[in-house]
């Protein structure tokens, strides 16, 4: 045989066993990253809460629970468990310290939620603030789901495309676009200076401001979710009520609001979650005053107080996992219920003039009032980035270059946090693409394998950006002693391109997972059957017609590092690691101009992802940002 044959063999046989065991390495490498960048970090956290002194013990959850500034009133419950009479006493009074009552705004009256007393607790104060929100993102979301399922008018399918925009937006950028309009210095002051009023309400109503915060991020989701329950619902059972007797509203009451139900449900149950969770809104515009459990996470942190930073992680984990868990079930009872491709017979909205009757008017208000809630935090952004209280001025943007010229070595310089953007981003859409890619294919299957990928993989999830970050920091930067005289330890660039891939590769799987499994099987088979492998038969048959949905999940993943805050604030502790969403809050409060600068910037950036995800036709799912 030939030189060249037996190069042309070899060649042949190599193509054949990559082909052949391809898959099974990318399932075993996602596995190991997955193992050593997420559970093991996450392991360190529940070793540090589960442990003293290297032995197991349950004393540092007493302490939290026996303690009043965490549980409020329900301290002495532990202290004295059979004491009914007085723990009936603290129940009252724990519950009696939520309330909302009415403030002025000038001659306008307008619901404050007030913050709760020390008999809440910090648990207490984080369950209210995201049942707060949850309720305000329930009432703005559902007037937007109405109005996009049951009228047609021009610019309409604009509007539903814009409701995916805060999903891409960094949580911190909304918080600075919100103190750029509520601050003292904000937008409503200029506003309501021209009349002669003054009102901050980011300094008299902090909760006020977080709570609009919350509903600003999460009333499109309710108003995405619920569009699509909305759009279900057949008219023809509509029809055979108003038939049979039944009166507009008793219709809609007994036929189109069960099937609402439970998508409003879901949306709630998932802005309950995500606001439970909340971190860079409250940090950025109430910091320790407003601190939930999260806030004070990273409190702990910073002060290298790890034990009590881990107890609290371990806590907020645990209840968010059973709301997860809820959620999951939930959805899972509800698979099937209404039916898609029902044709929708849409009202056209304002055809003319004289159709401006008691419902149009009521909508355009609402407009009007949605308007103002999600541009106006975007425009006082922009509007505060130019100007510094004088008029139109371009200093902001000169001092973010004169401090990248002229800073410091540990002050954080603009446009090294831009480049460690764009860099963190796009590592980490070569590490996640690949990474959802083969979750997607394996929990594509059927049976129980499905399941169990499906529940390891939604940790991710469940887990805030905060507890990994923590534990990421105490694990792995620190570094974790193995067997011998090695050390794993994974610190800088790698630490956080990490810990980004780990946040977005769930938007890979949620984006190509049920394109993947609505392909043709048999087509697959066929491939299969004519001595293709697995792999082969993936990259030839399967990926062309999915990649509309790769592409999609990249647009995330990218969109995603851009944005991500919550684990990046731990693990960039040098000024070479920081990026644009930790350089925007290092700026917040001492540098407003610069901060809004930094900020328009980035909002410049995660736009540009949203118009990628939207026209290549991202899904969500379930997921928070």
């Amino acid at each position: 045989m030939s030189q060249s044959s037996t190069d042309v063999t070899l060649r042949a046989r190599g193509r054949r066993l990559v082909d052949d065991h391809a898959l099974a390495v990318g399932v075993g490498g996602t596995a190991v990253v997955l193992l050593l960048v997420l559970y093991v970090p996450v392991g360190v956290v529940f070793s540090e809460a589960f442990g003293v002194d290297g032995a197991p013990s349950l004393a540092r959850f007493g302490e939290v629970f026996t303690d009043d500034f965490y549980v409020g009133d329900l301290a002495g419950v532990l202290d004295s468990p059979f004491a009914f009479r007085e723990h009936a006493a603290a129940v009252a009074g724990f519950l009696g310290g939520f309330g909302v009552r009415v403030a002025t705004l000038g001659p306008i009256p307008y619901p404050v939620p007030v913050l709760p007393s020390v008999e809440t607790g910090l648990f207490g104060f984080t369950a209210w603030q995201a049942f707060l929100s949850t309720v305000a993102s329930v009432l703005i979301g559902l007037p937007a789901a109405y109005v996009l399922a049951t009228f047609e008018f021009r610019g309409r399918k604009t509007l539903r495309s814009i409701t995916i925009l805060p999903f891409v937006l960094p949580g911190i950028l909304v918080a600075a676009g919100f103190f750029a309009a509520f601050g003292e210095s904000g937008l409503l002051n200029d506003v309501l200076g021209v009349v002669g009023l003054h009102q901050s309400l980011l300094e008299t109503n902090p909760l006020f401001v977080v709570v609009l915060a919350h509903a600003f991020y999460n009333a499109p989701l309710v108003a995405r979710v619920t569009t699509g329950a909305w759009e279900s619902v057949d008219a023809r059972m509509v029809e055979t009520a108003r038939s049979l007797g039944a009166p507009r509203r008793r219709a809609f009451r007994d036929v189109v609001v069960p099937q609402l139900l439970p998508a409003v449900m879901a949306g709630a149950l998932l802005t309950y979650v995500f606001t439970f969770m909340t971190f860079p809104i409250v940090l950025a515009l109430g910091g320790l005053q407003l601190a939930t459990v999260e806030v004070w996470v990273y409190n702990a942190a910073q002060n290298l107080d790890v034990p009590t930073a881990a107890t609290l992680a371990v806590m907020e984990t645990a209840i968010s996992l059973a709301l997860t868990y809820a959620y999951l079930r939930y959805e899972a009872g509800r698979s099937g219920l209404g039916s898609a491709g029902v044709d929708v017979d849409r009202e056209r909205f304002l055809p003319d003039l004289g159709a401006l009757d008691a419902k149009r008017v009521a909508v355009l208000a609402y407009g009007a009032f949605a308007a103002v809630l999600f541009l106006a935090p975007l425009v006082a952004l922009l509007a505060e980035s130019f100007t510094d209280g004088a008029g139109f001025t371009l200093d902001n943007y000169a001092f973010l270059v004169q401090r990248q010229a002229t800073g410091a070595a540990f002050q954080t310089k603009p446009l090294d946090a831009i480049a460690n953007s764009l860099l963190f981003a796009t590592a980490t859409l070569l590490v996640a693409v690949p990474m959802g890619v083969v979750v997607a294919v394996v929990s594509s299957g059927r049976g129980r394998t499905r399941t169990v990928v499906d529940a390891l993989t939604m940790l991710p999830v469940a887990v805030s950006g905060i507890v990994f970050g923590v534990g990421l920091l105490t694990g792995l930067v620190f570094g974790i002693d193995l067997p011998g005289p090695y050390t794993l330890q994974v610190t800088g660039v790698v630490a956080v391109v990490a810990a980004h891939a780990v946040a977005a590769y769930p938007f890979v799987v949620r984006n190509v997972k049920p394109q993947l499994s609505a392909v043709d099987r048999a087509l697959v088979e066929s491939a299969r059957a004519l001595g293709a492998t697995r792999v082969r038969a993936l990259l030839d048959v399967q990926l062309p017609l999915v990649w509309p949905g790769v592409l999609a999940g990249g647009a995330f993943a990218f969109a995603i590092s851009m944005g991500e805050f919550d684990s990046t604030v731990i693990l960039a502790t040098q000024s070479s690691t920081a990026t644009m969403p930790v350089a925007v809050e290092r700026y917040l409060g001492r540098t407003l101009g610069p901060a809004m600068a930094m900020g328009s910037v980035l909002l410049v950036v995660t736009a540009a992802s949203f118009v990628a995800v939207d026209r290549l036709g991202g899904y969500l799912g379930g997921f928070d940002r």
